[in-house]
């Protein structure tokens, strides 16, 4: 071994030595262990936070998530995309199905009271608070082909990460595979059907600050990647941080407003309630 770079390099001592010396080190875009957060909502006590995260551009997150639990994503900088996958955490197979999430609810446009449904007619996660009204449940997400050809790099290790290998990625950590990459929502990022059939992009960029609280009704694994909309007509890689913040909270109770706004969405909370009682 020497004292050259190289040779400081490749001395695993070394090495060893530089890992250490980073501990401590804090950037804006990673997990906070133990979850620590300034701006919990009155009431939510700070031993009940259980995920604290701030998602790069490009990046991706998954976290399992208990019955109740509360997830708050903030648009940070105002042109944040956060395609969202969810499975029931107990038995994957059931996972987000977008299709019914719009014909089950007679709407195609997401917001405060609305459901996100899994292909069992069951409510996985509800839409509690929204300050961005921009969400998009048609167009998905990117893959390493529309990358290439609209960035001139579509691998999951360059410059560009696509949604869908990020996807994989988040979900590989539960167990899942390539076939669980299911199609997703896009939060903070929105399309506008035309009368003609086509779709309008609602891209921004936004306001920073825009947040959207969802609510577990099941438990649910989460999957998050914030890359650029595939729809996004600007040139660039265009994507800002995504913060990802979780609390436990109660189960829905009978009289919830957004339980009973609906004979369709009480159905879908009747058969979550069907499902724990086994």
């Amino acid at each position: 071994m020497t004292d050259s770079p190289a040779g400081t390099l490749a001395n695993p001592l070394a090495a060893r030595d530089h890992a250490r010396s980073m501990g401590g080190t804090v950037v804006e875009s990673m997990p906070v262990l133990p979850p620590v957060a300034s701006d919990l909502p009155a009431g939510v006590a700070a031993e009940d936070l259980v995920w604290e995260e701030t998602i790069a551009p490009g990046g991706y997150a998954s976290h399992r998530l208990s019955r109740g639990s509360r997830l708050r994503l903030i648009d940070t900088g105002g042109d944040a995309c956060a395609g969202l996958m969810i499975f029931n955490a107990e038995m994957p197979t059931e996972r987000l199905n977008f299709a019914d999430t719009v014909k089950v609810q007679w709407n195609a446009y997401l917001g405060a009271g609305k459901l996100l449904l899994s292909d069992m007619g069951r409510v996985l996660m509800s839409i509690v608070e929204d300050t961005a009204g921009t969400h998009d449940c048609f167009s998905g997400t990117s893959n390493a082909a529309t990358n290439l050809a609209k960035y001139g790099e579509g691998r999951n290790s360059g410059a560009y990460p696509n949604g869908r290998d990020r996807f994989l990625l988040g979900a590989a950590k539960h167990g899942l595979g390539r076939r669980d990459v299911h199609p997703c929502v896009n939060l903070f990022k929105g399309t506008r059907i035309e009368e003609d059939g086509t779709i309008t992009p609602l891209v921004g960029p936004y306001e920073p600050g825009r947040s959207v609280l969802l609510r577990a009704e099941m438990d649910v694994i989460v999957v998050l990647a914030n890359v650029p909309h595939r729809l996004d007509p600007r040139p660039d890689y265009t994507v800002t941080p995504l913060r990802a913040t979780a609390w436990r909270g109660p189960v829905t109770p009978e009289d919830d407003s957004v339980r009973t706004a609906t004979p369709e969405g009480l159905r879908a909370f009747l058969n979550v309630e069907d499902y724990f009682r086994r």
